[in-house]
C-alpha cells in the first residue's frame, strides 16, 4: 500500500464520567451509541496508575487526507 493509499486516522477521547461517590464510573451506554452512530471504533482504554479508566480512546477514518 503506498503512502498516498494509506488510511489516515482521526481520534476521539471519552472521559468516563463518575458517579456521586466518584468512585464507580456510570454507564457511558447513551455516549458510547452516540460515538457510533458517527462512524467512532473503540479502541483502547488509558488507565490511572493505580486502577481504573481515565479515558476511551476512539477511531475513525478521517474524513479527508489533512493531518488532523
Amino acid at each position: 500500500m503506498s503512502e498516498s493509499e494509506a488510511i489516515h486516522w482521526e481520534y476521539e477521547t471519552l472521559r468516563p464520567r463518575r458517579d456521586e461517590t466518584k468512585k464507580e464510573a456510570e454507564d457511558p451506554k447513551a455516549e458510547l451509541n452516540q460515538l457510533g452512530a458517527e462512524g467512532w471504533e473503540f479502541v483502547e482504554t488509558i488507565d490511572y496508575e493505580g486502577g481504573g479508566t481515565k479515558y476511551l480512546v476512539f477511531k475513525r477514518p478521517a474524513q479527508s487526507s489533512e493531518p488532523v
